[in-house]
């Protein structure tokens, strides 16, 4: 049964131009005049939730634009669309539009390129420069080696990536919910140790009282049965349950009106059974748990219903599920509580993986504390080193002050040497012909006589 239904998914990357097929007729008029651009809108179909979704959608609703393309779609199999037979069309699709998906698709490698950028700043932020072509190998769902147009080997990406991505998203799911679970009864019981002998006794009393309080709940029935889908019919639709009609109910609960109930509209039916279960004001009911089981419930309902595997259910599927003999079931639905997702050998090797966990974080802290230790360390020895060039500069400074101090007080004693006395501030000294020394102060200069004149 999953690996049939893995190999369908592949038509649901296409839900929305399906869905459209129904509800809006081609007008061979205008497919044959050349429409104009239009502007794209933020797609309206629900989210598939996966990191590519808004791309995904976007080239579907603008391929639904292409009149050549929806014929072709609405003529096509699962079996065509497996073998890739579909995605040859793109080469048909009006220029205008391929241009917007070549856009598209430019857009997508600019986000995939800063979304890498990010990712590797956060983990290394060393100022390298990430190699993006290896980086961008991660991403199957486009062409990263033709970065600039939208191609047949893009379209056929895109639907062979979402069909797998999607059949392992619900898988994700549950992993994510067993480990949510594990870790729960592993702080339950972490916290158990660190109680005393007589409040672990009352804890634990507790803890088997709020089980029993849980179980204690209506009959739940089987998802998809005569049994729950009357119920609805009576309790949410306000309609005898003599007088339940498939059909009708059918379109009462088709919510969009385009002919298929999809996984939503079929998880809306679910809400009176998890109601018997679950309410949020109750102290032993986890909301956790309650969208686990809605979870559970619609893919037994896809498992039975959904014949051609394209999760949507269509009317005559519902119709046909409704006369087969597991439409009668009258068994109660097994909930989480009676269905547990782990096992005790598996808890015991979470717990073992959590343990290896904490002992790497601890070693890895211990290592931070000591670069964190030599850091300061250096940091000291730089403070250190920072006082001593001052101390150094200082004691440079006055020698140098000194040493100039020196210099002056030995040059005015050179001065007084060759003067013989103190130099009277503001009065030149007599200076004697032939002799550049200057006289004493108060020295006389006398005549002398000069031969040959009287």
């Amino acid at each position: 049964m999953v690996w049939s239904k893995a190999l369908a998914r592949c038509g649901l990357v296409l839900l929305s131009l399906w869905l459209c097929i129904h509800s809006v007729p081609i007008s061979v008029e205008k497919a044959k005049d050349k429409p104009e651009v239009e502007q794209l809108e933020p797609p309206q179909s629900a989210d598939t939730g996966l990191h590519y979704d808004r791309y995904l959608r976007e080239v579907i609703e603008y391929l639904e634009k292409d009149p050549h393309f929806r014929e072709k779609l609405k003529n096509a199999n699962m079996d065509d669309i497996k073998q890739g037979k579909l995605s040859k069309e793109l080469d048909f699709v009006q220029h205008n539009f391929r241009t917007k998906l070549d856009e598209l698709k430019r857009e997508e490698m600019s986000r995939l390129r800063m979304l890498i950028k990010a990712k590797h700043d956060l983990r290394e932020g060393n100022g390298n420069t990430p190699d993006h072509q290896a980086l961008l190998k991660q991403f199957e769902h486009l062409n990263h080696m033709n970065p600039h147009t939208f191609e047949v080997e893009d379209l056929d990406r895109l639907i062979q990536s979402a069909t797998s991505d999607l059949e392992n998203y619900d898988k994700k799911h549950h992993d994510e919910f067993k480990r949510y679970e594990m870790t729960k009864e592993h702080e339950r019981r972490e916290r158990l140790k660190t109680m005393s002998e007589e409040d672990r006794r009352k804890e634990e009393q507790h803890y088997e009282e709020m089980k029993k309080k849980h179980a204690n709940h209506p009959k739940v029935n089987h998802p998809g049965s005569e049994d729950q889908l009357k119920e609805v019919w009576q309790e949410a639709d306000g309609l005898d349950p003599e007088d339940f009609d498939p059909k009708t109910f059918f379109k009462m609960h088709d919510s969009n009106g385009d002919g298929f109930l999809d996984e939503s509209e079929l998880e809306a039916l679910f809400t009176k059974e998890l109601e018997k279960v679950y309410d949020p004001t109750n102290e032993e009911d986890d909301m956790v748990e309650m969208e686990e089981e809605r979870l559970r419930m619609r893919e037994h309902v896809m498992n039975e219903v959904d014949t051609n595997k394209d999760r949507l259910v269509s009317l005559s599927e519902f119709i046909t599920a409704t006369k087969k003999e597991e439409f009668h079931e009258k068994d109660e639905w097994e909930t989480l509580d009676q269905n547990p997702v782990y096992t005790e050998e598996e808890l015991r090797e979470y717990e073992r993986q959590l343990a290896n966990e904490e002992n790497d974080i601890n070693t890895k802290a211990a290592e931070l504390q000591k670069q964190r230790e030599e850091l300061e360390r250096k940091q000291e020895e730089l403070n250190t080193q920072k006082l001593g060039l001052k101390q150094v500069n200082k004691e440079t400074s006055c020698c140098k002050r000194a040493k100039k101090g020196e210099i002056t007080l030995l040059f005015r004693s050179l001065q007084l040497q060759q003067s013989g006395g103190p130099i009277a501030e503001g009065k030149p000294a007599p200076v004697v012909p032939g002799n550049t020394q200057p006289l004493p102060p108060g020295h006389q200069q006398q005549d002398v006589p000069v031969p040959g004149h009287s």
